[in-house]
């Protein structure tokens, strides 16, 4: 049996959206001078993005988009046991999928990085080569690993507990 329930950690991943969106829409710059962000870019070499030392549009933009996922997390968080298990067992690993494949790319197709190289000219996707890009990736990624394998180990679980409900209706019957 897990220690943290799986709806324990989507409930605390989802106030974590909800700060994270407070402080994109009212001050990004707390977000770019955390201790974690700034080890974790510093190590990777990645540069801090100068557009969140303010709130700009698309702060908000993003601040938005991230109350909206925490506030649906919630949401479904609340429904039926045996229902969650479905749902957040589809979406465990296809969020996991692509935070792995979000901080992969951050680093790997970097300026100066292990596959893009120097010789390569600037692109649109160079955005996303950021200390807080790869932070918030990184953390989501490990977070949905951590909540798929919790869901794994409560499967088992919930399919023992089903059963015995089963043999209890029939032993009643």
């Amino acid at each position: 049996m897990a220690i943290i329930t799986s709806s324990a950690i989507i409930r605390s991943l989802s106030l974590f959206h909800l700060s994270l969106s407070y402080f994109l829409i009212t001050s990004p710059g707390t977000i770019v001078n955390q201790s974690l962000v700034f080890i974790l870019g510093a190590s990777m070499k990645l540069p801090t993005p100068p557009s969140f030392s303010m709130a700009s549009p698309s702060t908000a933009l993003s601040g938005l988009f991230l109350a909206v996922l925490g506030l649906t997390d919630l949401a479904a968080c609340s429904i039926p046991e045996e229902i969650s298990s479905y749902y957040w067992g589809s979406q465990a690993p296809i969020r996991c999928t692509f935070f792995f494949a979000l901080t992969g790319y951050a680093y790997a197709f970097k300026p100066e990085g292990p596959i893009r190289g120097v010789s390569q000219k600037a692109s649109p996707w160079d955005n996303l080569h950021t200390s807080v890009v790869f932070a918030w990736s990184f953390l989501e990624m490990v977070s949905w690993f951590w909540i798929f394998t919790t869901l794994r180990e409560e499967r088992r679980e919930l399919a023992v507990r089903i059963a015995e409900r089963k043999r209890a209706e029939e032993n009643r019957l």
